[in-house]
């Protein structure tokens, strides 16, 4: 895996970003852009990745679906998947640390409670509890809050079905501000939400 996109954060911001490379550059302005298609290879960023994982993914679950339907006897091994240990440690009380997305009930002092974060976490007989982190450094809460507020923007969007809540949560969003006129982003929302219109329909 390239870290170009790790490290040149950590050189700007001071601390190493644990996202990978490809991933972090979606939710930042700085790396992804059609005017400077130089920095996608200067960054060896492998934006087509992820679609092929998930290519891979629906291929092993249609298998899956088809063994299932055949009555074919599947062998199940123990995982090491996080929702195991998190199942064991509750189960038999056996503390454990595990990184966990809750709502942030004060455990990142300076960003906002309504917020989801992925925190350190205690998990035993008495389940999943968050620890304390405190203050982030002023610029990493910056960074991470011009997502936060895509985020929050969207959920409300998505409990008030409303159309120009989704033009306001794209406009805001790091990346496509970084692309795109405002026009251009709500004829893009526009088109989204034409192609996905079976699904939900704002008004």
């Amino acid at each position: 895996m390239v870290d170009h996109v790790r490290y040149e954060l950590m050189r700007h911001t001071g601390y190493f970003v644990t996202e990978s490379s490809e991933h972090l550059s979606e939710y930042v302005p700085w790396f992804i852009k059609r005017s400077y298609p130089q920095l996608i290879e200067r960054y060896q960023l492998p934006l087509d990745e992820y679609p092929r994982r998930c290519e891979v993914q629906i291929a092993d679950w249609k298998k899956l679906q088809r063994q299932l339907e055949e009555g074919i006897r599947l062998e199940i091994n123990a995982s090491n998947d996080y929702g195991i240990q998190i199942i064991d440690s509750i189960t038999n009380n056996y503390p454990r640390q595990v990184y966990a997305n809750l709502q942030n009930y004060g455990s990142i002092s300076n960003l906002p409670t309504t917020a989801i974060v992925e925190i350190p976490c205690v998990v035993n007989g008495n389940g999943v509890q968050p620890t304390q982190v405190g203050e982030l450094p002023p610029q990493l809460a910056a960074l991470m809050q011009t997502n936060i507020n895509v985020q929050e923007l969207t959920a409300q969007a998505a409990v008030e079905k409303r159309r120009e809540y989704v033009y306001h949560a794209a406009m805001l969003d790091p990346h496509t501000a970084a692309e795109l006129s405002l026009d251009e982003i709500c004829a893009m929302v526009d088109e989204l939400l034409e192609a996905h219109r079976d699904f939900i329909d704002f008004r």
